[in-house]
């Protein structure tokens, strides 16, 4: 089994940046989960530089542990993880990096592996749902963000781009939207632009909608849409407060804080999550590193959701393959 690579009197500080100190290493074999960036920024509409996202997010893993005291489990004790590396990718070139990006996940889809991708911009979902749909048929979208990402493109020219891909998603049949829900849509958007998701088929709703429901029963209208269908979870920064992201590129305020979204994970416990994504962290915007930070914790947050699940149907692991 993979764990996190921890020396007894090694400071947190030391060593390769990997993901919480998981072992990189490129193996198909007794792994659950597997850590993996995607530093693609070509279908940022406005500000670029999430292609830095995934080494900031490593980078501020280091204090991250798998234990989860507010959930009662420690997520090394039933999953074996590892961080990757990257993805190839294509700068400059988003249709090429579409393609490679989906044939690098295909292998691990096809083992029972649960990608958990660092972005880059919210473009790079379009591959990751598009591998998951060919594995296990249309998938149900968790979708966290300001913004709806489901615009019709505008023509041919700028057919793809962080701002449409799961319009793409449901109208090429990779997303069912009727078991999908999206959550925290805020900011200047057309008057008519929520309407028209809606007749995609996605429950939207706005952050007001989100706030007056409180995590409780947020939580429990994602389940009952999704029921137990395959699930992917993608979350765009952007849902936090700019307070709490100010190093994203399309920043919305009157957000969300950190703890209310972890909350809304936590809650989010026995889904079927077989993939998910945290995408648009800049961190050239941040100086603190606090946007990265709150990315490093909330992708903790889906490990234990996979722990949360492995227990309920596996129970723990047995042996180990490495220390």
């Amino acid at each position: 089994m993979y764990r996190p690579l921890l020396e007894k009197g090694k400071p947190a500080f030391a060593g390769v940046r990997t993901f919480m100190h998981l072992p990189h290493i490129q193996t198909l074999e007794n792994v659950d989960y597997a850590i993996i960036g995607n530093p693609f920024d070509t279908g940022a509409g406005y500000a670029v530089g999430t292609r830095f996202g995934p080494s900031a997010i490593r980078e501020m893993s280091q204090r991250i542990r798998t234990t989860n005291p507010a959930q009662g489990i420690d997520s090394s004790e039933y999953l074996s993880g590892i961080d990757y590396g990257d993805f190839s990718i294509y700068p400059g070139y988003i249709e090429q990096t579409y393609e490679t990006v989906q044939q690098q996940l295909a292998p691990i889809y096809a083992n029972g592996i649960v990608p958990i991708i660092l972005g880059g911009d919210h473009s790079i979902s379009y591959p990751h749902i598009k591998a998951a749909a060919e594995q296990y048929g249309p998938i149900s979208l968790v979708h966290f963000d300001s913004h709806s990402d489901a615009w019709e493109p505008m023509d041919e020219i700028r057919k793809y781009s962080h701002g449409n891909m799961f319009y793409h998603g449901v109208k090429e049949g990779w997303i069912n939207a009727e078991t999908s829900i999206q959550m925290g849509m805020r900011g200047h958007s057309s008057l008519t632009h929520y309407e028209e998701t809606r007749e995609l088929g996605f429950d939207l709703l706005t952050t007001d909608d989100v706030k007056k429901l409180g995590p409780e029963l947020l939580c429990q209208r994602v389940k009952d849409r999704v029921g137990d269908t395959p699930v992917f979870l993608t979350f765009d920064i952007d849902f936090l407060d700019p307070v709490f992201a100010p190093g994203t590129g399309t920043p919305e305020v009157g957000g969300f804080t950190t703890y209310e979204a972890i909350q809304m994970i936590r809650g989010l416990g026995g889904i079927r999550l077989i993939g998910c994504d945290l995408v648009e962290v800049l961190p050239d915007r941040d100086p603190t590193r606090v946007t990265a930070l709150n990315a490093a914790s909330i992708v903790a947050e889906f490990i234990t959701l996979l722990a949360l699940y492995r227990r309920s149907t596996k129970g723990a692991l047995a042996g180990s393959i490495t220390g």
